[in-house]
């Protein structure tokens, strides 16, 4: 593999991604293939901007012209994490979310087997398996039965990698990850929502009665297990990634709160969201075994060092708050323009 696309690089784990790649494999060349709707800010990824081997280009993956152009730049393998993917949105917005998350996958693997690419790697999540019970965990075997908008329309991504591998011998891998926490994530998203709040003594809304459970997995973890299933994975492939360190929301929150030194009375419990899952857990045992990857980071470890960066990062908080983070694209934009009429 000598040139990785990704798509939503500019996002929280695409962001992510981009980096530990570029880290890891001195090798490889990315194409990171972004939006840039309001959850990608290329602020994310300023460290790398200037890398030989790192390029950006705005697009849509519902842009068949876009994708097939930028697939013509000597791609080998293409990793999908754009999409659209906060719950609420989904709930209130429905359509944005079959036609990023739907037709833009369909729209990108049909390119992508047109072309010939040699792997496709699409990211899903845990939340296509629906709810579970009080204990056990999925496994790539269990049915899907997603119970909001967002978790169906990457179930519906999913079937159409499964079709396209079947139908077309497609070279297809799917990726299910629990909830991911770390640095660069959009501030709409449970953890750094409740690090904002309690940095500025705001009521941290925790929903119903506080005791949905999450397996929460660090970023960082959750790109070496997406490395191990890009580089070693087997085409037509389920794989699960977890940590298995589940918490209750309001224990998270509380958490956050003792880091920070706030009260807890800054918990606010709020309406419950249409269709709550009352607890996630995959077991990624596969992919533990077959492609010889372990979480690394504690959950306390992770969340103290995602505090301290949400800390330290205060501009960057309020940039994407505010929205003020785009006048970051338009000053780029012009510099690029002004660059490529001086040639």
């Amino acid at each position: 593999m000598r040139k990785l696309l990704i798509t939503g690089g500019a996002g929280f784990i695409g962001s992510n991604f981009v980096r530990y790649v570029l880290n890891r494999h001195p090798d490889i060349q990315v194409v990171n293939f972004d939006r840039l709707t309001y959850a990608g800010n290329l602020e994310n990824l300023v460290d790398v901007e200037k890398d030989p081997r790192y390029e950006f280009v705005r697009g849509d993956i519902c842009d068949a012209e876009a994708v097939a152009a930028v697939l013509d730049r000597g791609i080998d393998a293409v990793i999908n994490f754009a999409a659209e993917s906060h719950v609420d949105r989904s709930i209130l917005h429905s359509e944005e979310f079959v036609q990023t998350n739907v037709s833009g996958t369909l729209n990108l693997m049909e390119l992508c087997r047109k072309k010939k690419i040699g792997r496709y790697l699409q990211i899903s999540t845990d939340e296509v398996y629906g709810s579970l019970g009080a204990s056990g965990a999925f496994s790539e075997d269990s049915p899907l039965a997603p119970n909001s908008p967002y978790a169906a329309s990457k179930a519906s991504a999913d079937l159409l990698v499964r079709s396209y591998c079947r139908t077309h011998n497609f070279p297809g891998i799917v990726a299910r990850s629990s909830n991911n926490y770390g640095p660069n994530q959009f501030p709409e998203k449970m953890i750094p929502l409740f690090i904002c709040n309690a940095m500025n003594a705001m009521p941290l809304p925790v929903y119903g009665d506080g005791c949905y459970r999450r397996d929460w997995i660090h970023v960082r973890d959750n790109c070496a297990a997406l490395d191990a299933v890009l580089h070693h994975g087997e085409d037509g492939e389920i794989y699960n990634i977890g940590a298995r360190q589940e918490y209750e929301n309001k224990e998270v929150a509380r958490k956050i709160l003792r880091e920070l030194g706030r009260d807890e009375r800054l918990i606010a419990f709020v309406e419950d969201r249409p269709g709550h899952d009352r607890r996630y857990a995959v077991d990624p045992t596969k992919t533990e075994n077959r492609l010889n990857w372990r979480p690394r980071i504690p959950f306390e470890d992770g969340l103290r060092e995602t505090i301290g960066w949400y800390r330290q990062n205060a501009e960057w908080v309020a940039h994407v708050r505010s929205g003020g983070y785009l006048t970051y694209y338009a000053r780029m934009y012009k510099e690029r323009k002004r660059t490529l009429s001086e040639r």
